[in-house]
């Protein structure tokens, strides 16, 4: 097995002008909506953000901008969702934990009904039995604040 290591993008920031022009390409192909091209003050921007997310974060960034855009050119306004995190922010409850309790709420509120709890949530049945299984829930099983 060979292993590859590439950093996280905040520590690649020169890809980012690379990557923004490859999603917007993909995106304006992918819908009738054609977006070319990003102000300098949008790229100075995402190319500051740190990307917590990584690259698939900067992809969603792109697409939901494209979405709420009505220009041809992206501008740091379209970009205004992107917010530092705080400092509370770093210090509340992890990501996973807010999952897991989130799905646990919702499938209580469906009577553990995984079809409805699964279209709640927005995603399909198998996925929701495979968040089940991680996270090890059961009815009643996880007490949740």
């Amino acid at each position: 097995m060979i292993r590859i290591d590439i950093p996280p993008l905040r520590q690649r920031k020169t890809d980012v002008g690379l990557l923004v022009t490859h999603f917007l390409k993909k995106f304006s192909h992918e819908t009738t909506k054609r977006v070319d091209r990003v102000s300098p003050a949008a790229l100075r921007l995402l190319e500051t953000y740190d990307w917590p997310g990584n690259v698939r974060e900067l992809e969603n960034a792109i697409e939901r901008a494209m979405v709420l855009s009505k220009s041809r050119m992206l501008s740091d306004s379209d970009f205004a969702f992107l917010q530092p995190p705080t400092r509370a922010a770093a210090h509340g409850p992890a990501l996973r934990d807010m999952e897991k309790h989130h799905i646990l709420d919702i499938l209580d509120q469906h009577g553990w009904n995984i079809t409805q709890a699964a279209n709640a949530l927005g995603i399909n049945r198998v996925t929701l039995h495979k968040k089940i299984r991680r996270y090890q829930l059961e009815p009643g099983g996880v007490d949740h604040e």
